[in-house]
C-alpha cells in the first residue's frame, strides 16, 4: 500500500496507547478515520482531538471478542466512508502470572480480546476488502495485526499473554500466505513491539464484568503485574515512534514489524533451541538478578 491520503483506515484499541499514535500518523497522511475501543471516554476524547487538527474521523464503542460488534464497526465505517483500505487489528489486553494459576476467566479474557478480536477483524475486514477489490482495479489494502515480541518468545510468568500472542503471529503469517496464494491486492504485517510505554500493562482497568477476576491476585500474579509496569513505563522507544515505523512499513510492503531489533538475539538463540532440539534456554540468563528477584517474589506462592 503506497499512498495514503484519502483512503480509510480503520484501528481498533485507537483511544490510547499505539492506536492512537496509529490514528496521528494516519490523520497526519490524509486519511479518513475509524477509531474503536471499549472505553468511550477516551474515545470521545480522541475523536474530537483528531477532529480538531482537520480529521474526518468517527469514534465506534466495540468489545471485539464479540464477532458482532466487529462487524458492526465494519458497517459503519462502509457507511460513512464507502470503503475501508488499512485495518490495524490492535487491541490488545494482558495479564501474567504462573500459567497454571491463571482462570477460566484471565484465559477468556485474554483470548477474546488478542485472538478472537483478531480472528473477528481478519475474517470480516478481508472480505470486505476483497470485494472491493474486485469493483476497483486501483484498489489497495493493507491490514496490520499487533502481537508482541512475547509472541517469538516465552518468558515465565507471562503464559497467557505468551499464548495469545503466538496466535497472533501464526494468523499473520497465514494471512500473508493465503492472500499471496490468490494475488489480493492487500499487504499484510505482523507488529511485534517489545516494552513500550503504552497503558498495556493497566489494561485490567477495562476488564468486562463477564470475564472479572474474582479472586485475590496471587503473589505470581503481582509479581508479574509489578515487572510489567516497570519495564513497560521505563521503555526508551515512544509509541509515536512505533507508528512512524509502521506506517514505512507498510509502504515498504514488510511483514515483520519491530520495534527493538535488539531483542531478535533471543528469538534466535530459541530458534536455534528449537531445530537443535535443546530445552528451552534461560530467558534470564544475561540479567540472573532479574530471575531471581522474580522467584523471590513468588517464592510463597502455591504450586
Amino acid at each position: 500500500m503506497k499512498t495514503f491520503r484519502d483512503k480509510v483506515a480503520v484501528i481498533t484499541g485507537g483511544a490510547s496507547g499505539l492506536g492512537r499514535q496509529f490514528a496521528n500518523v494516519a490523520a497526519r497522511e490524509g486519511m479518513k478515520l475509524v477509531l474503536a475501543d471499549v472505553q468511550g471516554d477516551a474515545l470521545e476524547r480522541a475523536v474530537d482531538e483528531l477532529r480538531a487538527q482537520g480529521a474526518s474521523v468517527i469514534g465506534r464503542l466495540c468489545d471485539v471478542r464479540k464477532g458482532e460488534q466487529v462487524q458492526a464497526l465494519a458497517d459503519a465505517a462502509v457507511a460513512e466512508f464507502g470503503a475501508v483500505h488499512l485495518v490495524f487489528n490492535n487491541a490488545g489486553v494482558g495479564s501474567g502470572g504462573l500459567i497454571w494459576e491463571n482462570t477460566e476467566a484471565d484465559w477468556e479474557w485474554v483470548m477474546g480480546v488478542n485472538v478472537w478480536g483478531v480472528i473477528h477483524g481478519v475474517r470480516i475486514f478481508t472480505r470486505l476488502m476483497l470485494a472491493a477489490a474486485e469493483k476497483d482495479p486501483a484498489f489497495e489494502g493493507h491490514i496490520v495485526n499487533t502481537a508482541s515480541m512475547a509472541g517469538l518468545l516465552t518468558a515465565p510468568a507471562m503464559g497467557v499473554y505468551n499464548v495469545s500472542k503466538h496466535a497472533v503471529v501464526a494468523l499473520t503469517e497465514t494471512l500473508y500466505q493465503d492472500l499471496q496464494l490468490v494475488g489480493a491486492p492487500i499487504g499484510a504485517s505482523v507488529l511485534c513491539p517489545y516494552f513500550v510505554p503504552t497503558g498495556i500493562s493497566q489494561s485490567h482497568r477495562n476488564r468486562p464484568d463477564d470475564v472479572r477476576m474474582t479472586d485475590r491476585p496471587t503473589a505470581s500474579q503481582l509479581a508479574a503485574q509489578a515487572m510489567t509496569d516497570k519495564a513497560v513505563t521505563s521503555g526508551k522507544v515512544s509509541a509515536e515512534a512505533v507508528a512512524e515505523t509502521t506506517f514505512k512499513a507498510i509502504a515498504d510492503g514488510q511483514f515483520y514489524i519491530y520495534s527493538h531489533p535488539d531483542a531478535l538475539a533471543g528469538v534466535r538463540e530459541r530458534m536455534e533451541h528449537i531445530v537443535a532440539g535443546i530445552n528451552p534456554a534461560d530467558p534470564y540468563a544475561a540479567a540472573p538478578q532479574l530471575r531471581e528477584g522474580l522467584r523471590a517474589k513468588i517464592k510463597g506462592a502455591p504450586r
